[in-house]
């Protein structure tokens, strides 16, 4: 399967937070979940990504090629969304119009008053006067209009209500139909990448914990619910990591079936993308 963005042995270190050797391979055609908790490295590694940082090692290609070397070329073809628009206030969706046309190639101006009209985006009023979740949509048509063939997305989906997120949501998968597009999006929201993420990349502390398809994890990982006495004759191995209440430990395991066969414990609870998340960086191994 060929990979649209390949990230070999990130680093980059600041004063007081350090990304270490973060590896990430994207195919075509898929869409992957970025999460972790804030401050992880999420953003930090899109902006590698993107090339907005210096003094960076390791190595990151775009369609096969070097983000560094080709950046003006591979740019033609990304579509961004970053917490700063990098609009003024004082713009409506006109004058953005006016100034895309000019930057990317493929603008298509037709796809961009398309998207205005769905997400009911009045073109002729400023941007100040947009809600939040209406300056979201705004970026979101913008990074959509030039027939981009990656997404790269911090948080798209922030700021809006169900009906508006689900309606993104279904953008998103629209934009990988045709199998050679691709999306990398970060996301607090993980009920959001549990319905559409093929692939799941959890960063802490500056690490990667994993890269897994979300079915794997959804499907195989499990929440074991047990007394005191129940945990002592668990061996190890057998979990993750366990968090302690005041009435049972929560033990995060890798192979439900597996675990079942080896232990008189049956009930297994099947874990959502937040659950994993929270044991791994709150529990104890």
């Amino acid at each position: 399967m060929e990979n649209i963005l390949e990230i070999k042995n990130l680093c980059k270190k600041y004063k007081d937070f350090e990304l270490k050797n973060i590896n990430i391979e994207l195919p075509k055609g898929m869409i992957m979940g970025l999460i972790g908790e804030n401050g992880a490295g999420k953003t930090t590694t899109i902006r590698a990504i993107l090339n907005l940082l210096n003094d960076t090692s390791g190595e990151i290609k775009i369609f096969g090629l070097d983000n560094e070397e080709y950046e003006k070329q591979i740019k033609e073809d990304i579509g961004v969304v970053l917490d700063d628009s990098f609009f003024s206030e004082n713009m409506n969706p006109k004058d953005i119009n006016k100034i895309m046309r000019n930057i990317y190639k493929n603008w298509d101006e037709s796809v961009y008053i398309k998207y205005l009209d769905n997400f009911k985006l009045p073109s002729n009023q400023n941007i100040k006067e947009y809600s939040s979740g209406m300056k979201m949509k705004l970026k979101l048509a913008v990074a959509l209009s030039h027939k981009a063939k990656l997404l790269i997305l911090d948080e798209p989906t922030s700021g809006l209500d169900p009906i508006a997120r689900n309606e993104i949501l279904d953008v998103f998968q629209e934009f990988i139909q045709d199998e050679n597009n691709s999306i990398l999006v970060s996301s607090h929201i993980t009920s959001d990448l549990e319905h559409i993420a093929d692939y799941i990349t959890f960063i802490s502390d500056g690490n990667i914990i994993f890269c897994k398809s979300k079915d794997e994890l959804l499907d195989n990982y499990g929440i074991v619910k047990c007394s005191e006495e129940q945990f002592k004759e668990i061996d190890q191995k057998d979990y993750i990591n366990y968090k302690k209440s005041k009435y049972e430990y929560e033990l995060l395991i890798e192979d439900r079936m597996e675990f079942k066969r080896k232990y008189n414990i049956q009930i297994i609870d099947k874990p959502s993308i937040e659950n994993i998340m929270l044991i791994y960086i709150k529990g104890d191994k």
